[in-house]
């Protein structure tokens, strides 16, 4: 009698027993009648194993690819080699980010004519960890061991986990105690919890065999920035700059030997809220190599040079670029308010801050010209002894090639200025406006360097505005700002006085 391929050989012996005209031997029957469950308990288990869950880690992946942009958001490509059987079956991708959107996860084989479709996907938030584990226990039984500290004896008891929440509480046979002295003691591990960050996808494969799949996803926890140290030279006329770019983890999973590519650029996102996790990151600098740059639909996309390993819970320091002998102007300003010219100030204003400025250019003929990301510019400059001293920062937004560059450092110590209103009157309004005043000012600049200064004075006119006296003339520099040049004298003063009226 000929039986299916599938039943094993055991169950074929039994099909060719036969039976004579003398007594049956029972016992035989019955052993091969054991066989023959066994077997096919055997073969229902290979059945049942074949779709089991299929695993990929970190050792399968072929190739990774991370796009960083600036707002806490990167978009992963991850490549590896998996043998997927014909049909349905169950995959276990570990090891992909903690911060993982799920609903944007995409996975396709790379293989020609092979055809993967993805029939459901999930990802667990729930690491394993005690808190964890005890959480999936609460209702079931756990055993409790303690050992006796003089005799060194153990005991293992059996209890049960009532609750977790801010300490465990645990119900044993004759007492409830509400904290574990001694080792938990767990049958298994829940299967809904995970050492490492894995999503499972269910697949149907039109074709078994082992193929190259890639699993696309957007992930929190990357982001990266750019920082600038500028060294400024003796007289303040150019500056060496170098930029940085920093990249930090913070996803909860590592990315090794990936090729990274940043984006800068403010992006339309829609905000979701997202745990941020708490990390100390460790500081690994790369040696400097050309980092390429390309336009981006409207924004700049900047590829590193190599491959590299971004660990969890790290910041890499890349060079971006560095620029020498960058010309640059520092600029001394004061900064007049728009209250002045609306009311009366019979006592004196009293001294105020000139704030301390350079500006530069991004184009090629400064040494600079490509498209510069936001960051943080910090200033240095050696003193006489030859150490470079800190003197200011300020912060820059994306800058394109031929814009120029401006910062803020901070306030003069020698240069400062005293402001008095000298006249104040109340003139008739006409036509549309309400109010008509008359202003005048003296401001009185001064400087205890050994080197003249010049000091530009700028004032934000309200509304319609006219100057009727002045000891300079002007500039206008937009609708309702006008400046004045001011040359103070080495350890000497300079006075501007100027009258304006004002209607609103």
């Amino acid at each position: 009698m000929d039986m299916p391929p599938s039943l094993p050989r055991t169950a074929v012996s039994i099909t060719k027993l036969s039976v004579g005209p003398g007594l049956v031997d029972l016992r035989l029957v019955g052993v091969c009648l054991l066989a023959l469950c066994a077997s096919i308990g055997a073969a229902a288990q290979t059945a049942s194993d074949s779709k089991a869950e299929i695993r990929i880690t970190l050792e399968e992946q072929t190739g990774l690819a991370v796009t960083i942009y600036n707002e806490d958001l990167a978009l992963v490509k991850d490549r590896r080699k998996v043998s997927l059987p014909q049909g349905k079956s169950r995959l276990a991708i570990r090891d992909v980010s903690a911060r993982i959107q799920p609903e944007t996860a995409l996975l396709h084989s790379l293989q020609k004519g092979r055809s993967l479709r993805v029939l459901e996907q999930n990802f667990n938030f729930d690491l394993l960890s005690p808190d964890t584990l005890l959480d999936k226990y609460i209702g079931e039984t756990i055993r409790v061991a303690r050992t006796n500290p003089a005799t060194g004896e153990e005991t293992i008891e059996q209890a049960r986990v009532l609750s977790n929440n801010q300490g465990v509480i645990l119900q044993y046979k004759d007492r409830i105690e509400t904290a574990a002295s001694g080792r938990l003691i767990f049958d298994r591990v829940p299967e809904r919890l995970r050492d490492r960050p894995t999503l499972v996808t269910h697949i149907e494969n039109a074709r078994g065999g082992m193929q190259d799949i890639e699993l696309s996803y957007l992930t929190g926890g990357l982001s990266w920035q750019a920082d600038y140290t500028a060294a400024l030279s003796a007289d303040d006329t150019t500056l060496d700059l170098q930029s940085w770019i920093t990249l930090t983890n913070q996803s909860g999973s590592p990315y090794r030997d990936s090729k990274v590519q940043l984006v800068a650029g403010d992006l339309n996102r829609v905000r979701q809220a997202s745990p941020r996790a708490q990390v100390d990151t460790m500081m690994a600098t790369m040696a400097r190599d050309e980092v390429s740059e390309e336009a981006l639909l409207e924004y700049h996309l900047y590829t590193l040079p190599r491959t590299t390993d971004i660990e969890n819970k790290q910041s890499k320091q890349v060079s971006l670029f560095t620029a020498q002998r960058v010309p640059v102007k520092k600029n001394l300003i004061l900064e007049g308010g728009g209250y002045y010219y609306r009311g009366h100030y019979p006592n004196p204003i009293g001294a105020e801050k000139v704030s301390v400025n350079l500006q530069f250019s991004n184009k090629t003929s400064s040494n600079l010209g490509m498209p510069l990301p936001k960051g943080i510019v910090r200033v240095y400059k050696e003193d006489s002894a030859g150490h470079a001293q800190f003197v200011g920062e300020d912060r820059i937004d994306h800058t394109a090639k031929n814009r120029p560059v401006r910062l803020h450092l901070g306030k003069a110590f020698d240069v400062s200025a005293d402001r008095i209103q000298t006249d104040f009157e109340k003139r008739a309004a006409s036509g549309r406006y309400k109010h008509a005043l008359e202003t005048a000012y003296k401001i009185t600049l001064h400087n205890a360097k050994k080197k003249s200064q010049t000091v530009t004075v700028r004032e934000t006119l309200p509304s319609d505005w006219q100057i009727l006296e002045e000891s300079q003339r002007h500039q206008k520099i937009s609708a309702n700002q006008i400046e004045w040049l001011l040359d103070v004298p080495a350890e000497s003063s300079s006075v501007l006085t100027y009258r304006a009226l004002v209607r609103y």
